[in-house]
Order: structure tokens, then C-alpha cells, then sequence
């Protein structure tokens, strides 16, 4: 709507990550019917499924706007910007931090619902455990070596950019804006001279890293979530 296209329709494998996550939350459903005694931590688990979707959907908006608005900014150094590109940067800036912050927040999600799910007690090893912690538990106890190997490849092949990220939105979070760290380095060693913007393409390169991150351990946990409830049928 905000650029005046139609409405994006899953597609590929961003639509089989979404439809093995509706499986997943039916079978779910199904077993709450059948086993009462145990229907709450099921419906709880269809429920986290269906976050988990609307989750994604709200990250691939934001990722897709915060491109969008990438494109559109023409100079690269601020004091340059028209007011149409400073309106068009700060709505880039907008979707950029909700796009990364959203980009761990997911990930802790299913972090969550994994842990809970296969009974990978993660809280032992540390209470308020992330989704890299749950993995690490996987992998230092040998658990679910069909599930955490994929997982791990993705972590191992997007962790350079997960790490840029993190600091994005640790820097966001608990100190300062994050657009404008750069400001404060540029205004150090420059004397208050006229600043460059950040990089925007290497900051969307990043940013497409962390969802591809995303989409492919969704899709990997789905399926074998699917397989695991199936199995207790």
C-alpha cells in the first residue's frame, strides 16, 4: 500500500515455511482433541505457531519497506538531503529497526517453542536462555542431530551478518539510536564537519541475511516438528 502495489502473496519457499507451520499447529490442535489431559501445552504450541506467521509476515513487510525507502534516498551525505529524501530516510530507518530487532525476536520465539516442544530443558543452562542458547544446546549435547545440523549450517553461514546485526540492534536497544553511531565517529574524527550517511546498501545486504537466517530455520524446524508430532500419533 505505501508504494501503491498490490498486496505480496507468499510464494516459494516463503510459502512452504508458512504452510508446514499451519501443519504443525493442525497436528498440534488434533492432539489437544484427542489427549485432554494434556491440551493446554498443545494448544499452546498451535497458538506459538501461528506467531510465528504472523511474525514472519510482519518481518518480510518491514524488510521490504525498509529496501524500498533504501532506494529512493539519492545523496549520501546528510546535509545534502531534501526533504523528500530525509522523509523517505527516516521511514528507511523506521522499517530497518524494526526489521533487525524483529529478526532476533522471532528467532527467540522458536527458540521457545523448540525447547518446549522436544523437552530440551535449555533453562539449565541459563534461565533466560536466546535462540542461539538453545541451539548450543543442541549441539553440546548431541540432541536432535537431524534438526540441529541444519540449524547450525544456517547460523554458521549467515553469522557474519547475524553479528552486525546483533550489535545494530544491541546499540538500538540499550545505548543509542543506531544510525547514528556513525554521526558520533564521523563528528570525533571530522570536527563536526558535514557526515555521511551509513552505508544503506551493506546495512539492507545484512538485513536480507538475516531473513534468509530466519526463513530457513523456520522452514528446517516446521518440518521436523511435523515429523516429531507424527510420530506420536
Amino acid at each position: 500500500m505505501l508504494f501503491g502495489e498490490s498486496p505480496r502473496e507468499w510464494a516459494g519457499t516463503s510459502l512452504e515455511t508458512v504452510q508446514t507451520l499451519e501443519t504443525f499447529a493442525r497436528l498440534c490442535s488434533g492432539i489437544a482433541e484427542r489427549k485432554r489431559e494434556q491440551s493446554r501445552r498443545y494448544y499452546t504450541y498451535a497458538i506459538s505457531a501461528e506467531g510465528l506467521i504472523r511474525s514472519l509476515d510482519e518481518l518480510e513487510q518491514s524488510c521490504y519497506a525498509a529496501r524500498r525507502y533504501a532506494m529512493l534516498i539519492r545523496e549520501t551525505r546528510i546535509d545534502e538531503l531534501s526533504p523528500e529524501d530525509r522523509l523517505n530516510y527516516s521511514r528507511h530507518v523506521y522499517f530497518d529497526k524494526n526489521a533487525y530487532i524483529r529478526i532476533f525476536a522471532v528467532l527467540d520465539k522458536l527458540g521457545t517453542l523448540l525447547n518446549q516442544l522436544l523437552n530440551l530443558r535449555t533453562e539449565r543452562m541459563k534461565s533466560r536462555y536466546s535462540y542461539f542458547t538453545m541451539l548450543r544446546n543442541l549441539r553440546e549435547h548431541g540432541l536432535h542431530s537431524r534438526l540441529m545440523k541444519p540449524l547450525n549450517d544456517f547460523k554458521e553461514r549467515h553469522q557474519g551478518a547475524m553479528s552486525r546485526l546483533r550489535n545494530r540492534r544491541n546499540l538500538e536497544i540499550h545505548q543509542m539510536n543506531a544510525e547514528l553511531k556513525d554521526d558520533l565517529h564521523q563528528s570525533i574524527a571530522n570536527n563536526g564537519d558535514s557526515k555521511r550517511l551509513e552505508d544503506l546498501a551493506a546495512n539492507m545486504a545484512d538485513l536480507e541475511q538475516g531473513w534468509e537466517m530466519v526463513l530457513g530455520s523456520l522452514r528446517v524446524s516446521a518440518r521436523y516438528a511435523c515429523e516429531y508430532l507424527r510420530k506420536m500419533e
